[in-house]
């Protein structure tokens, strides 16, 4: 059996069934994907056998997404620190002590949180879109979440309900997308997003979330206290033309991190449906590079420093080292 072939799994936490993808040898370094809203590990179908032929790549749905568990908001607490607690526990249960996180739109703030509970288990970041920083919000698309956030009433809620409806959801996937790429978006992505999103109880734990995602901004300066204090290797590959999640977001990171590495990329949010293959080789090139065994194993390959160049115009693909 090939290590590059998509395992579908569970795992059981909490008394909550996780869903999760897993593909890789058992013993090869591990890379954690965490996806974002409103998608699953769905998201991460074009990844994953890119990278099993080096890595143990393991994707997890998060409770209430994709194919987990959904309990009612009314028998489970959906904040962003309950979820980075699941995944902790979900992480623990798979006896997974040491691994790179990949992190997307909310699976930053829960890989993050993660990150500062148990910086020693975080061999490297790759954040796509993930953001860390209040200049990565972008204005427009955030007006009426900050809104929510300031005040939840029946008024604030109408507009971010339409996030999760199916126009809401396609455009979270075509804005920003160049017309050259625009046949590369498969609408199975969004329907199938969709589809998950209109089950029942969804609105309750998705406002819900969303209302809380308040808190994550509340622990941006922790966030890059630990980037600073821990120089974890970071690389960002970030969709440049993202609304949501802006590129100055992106070129933040190189503050509190000087030898992160930055590609900006022409593309929208959901940057894997366009730009799957440039993603992981820039991945391939930089883990080897990034990650140090533990103490007393030896390194498998000699390690590099890491330098950055910051994007500054047009997105693009631009690293010196």
């Amino acid at each position: 059996m090939s290590v590059r072939q998509i395992h579908h799994r569970t795992a059981t936490v909490r008394g909550h069934e996780i869903f999760y993808r897993e593909a890789g040898a058992p013993d090869a370094p591990v890379i954690l994907l965490l996806h974002g809203f409103p998608t699953s590990s769905h998201m991460f179908r074009d990844l994953i056998p890119r990278l099993a032929g080096h890595y143990r790549v393991i994707a997890p749905d998060h409770l209430g997404f994709g194919h987990s568990a959904a309990p009612s908001a009314a028998n489970f607490p959906y904040t962003f620190a309950e979820l980075a607690v699941l995944t902790a526990e979900f992480t623990e249960q798979l006896g997974l002590t040491r691994f790179a996180l990949y992190i997307q739109d909310y699976g930053a703030p829960i890989g993050l949180r993660l990150a500062l509970a148990h910086p020693e288990r975080i061999t490297a970041i790759v954040t796509q879109n993930g953001n860390a920083y209040r200049e990565g919000l972008g204005a427009d698309a955030w007006a009426p979440v900050l809104a929510l956030i300031a005040d939840r009433t029946p008024e604030t809620e109408a507009p971010v309900r339409e996030i999760r409806s199916l126009d809401g959801i396609r455009w979270q996937y075509t804005h920003g997308v160049p017309a050259e790429y625009r046949s590369l978006l498969s609408p199975d992505a969004w329907h199938h997003d969709a589809a998950l999103m209109a089950r029942d109880g969804q609105d309750a734990i998705q406002l819900g979330l969303i209302a809380d995602y308040g808190s994550n901004i509340d622990l941006y300066p922790a966030f890059q206290e630990y980037f600073r204090t821990s120089r974890v290797p970071l690389l960002a590959v970030w969709g440049g033309y993202d609304e949501i999640f802006v590129a100055a977001g992106a070129k933040a990171f190189g503050r509190d991190l000087p030898d992160a590495e930055i590609h900006l990329l022409p593309t929208g949010h959901f940057a894997l449906e366009t730009h799957a293959p440039q993603i992981a080789t820039l991945i391939l090139d930089f883990l080897p590079r990034a990650i140090t065994p533990p103490s007393g194993s030896g390194p498998s390959q000699p390690a590099r420093p890491i330098r950055r160049t910051p994007g500054d115009d047009a997105p693009h693909h631009r690293t010196r080292r």
